[in-house]
């Protein structure tokens, strides 16, 4: 069974930073595509950042890129999200996610996504 949880939410100002995890279990790591994608009070969700474990490639929506910062830790199993120079509009539920077979800004889709976790809360105060 897939299971991903999200660690490291929180209360952060804004400017500050944050590092989220996605700790997984359930299939075979390098296979899979990860993803991140946060939901805002009365919003869709939008995909911010995605990683490929096979060849390294990560993707980024433009409202997150050169402030945020995607990896993973195959011996753990973890992909992280290092979340920089944080504004309060960053203020969303974030959600890692895992699929497999995509690549290129197909990444980004959520409608691609066939696992999640139950997410963590990140606000940004002003």
């Amino acid at each position: 069974e897939v299971q991903l949880v999200e660690l490291g939410g929180g209360l952060v100002q804004a400017g500050g930073s944050l590092r989220l995890s996605c700790e997984t279990s359930g299939f075979t790591f390098a296979d899979y595509v990860i993803g991140w994608f946060r939901q805002a009070p009365g919003k869709g969700r939008e995909g911010i950042a995605a990683i490929i474990s096979t060849d390294d490639s990560t993707y980024y929506a433009d409202s997150v890129k050169g402030r945020f910062t995607i990896s993973f830790d195959n011996a753990k199993n973890t992909v992280y999200l290092q979340l920089g120079s944080l504004n309060p509009w960053d203020t969303a539920f974030y959600y890692c996610e895992a699929t497999y077979g995509i690549v290129g800004a197909w990444c980004l889709n959520e409608d691609l996504y066939t696992d999640w976790g139950p997410g963590t809360q990140v606000t940004v105060s002003s």
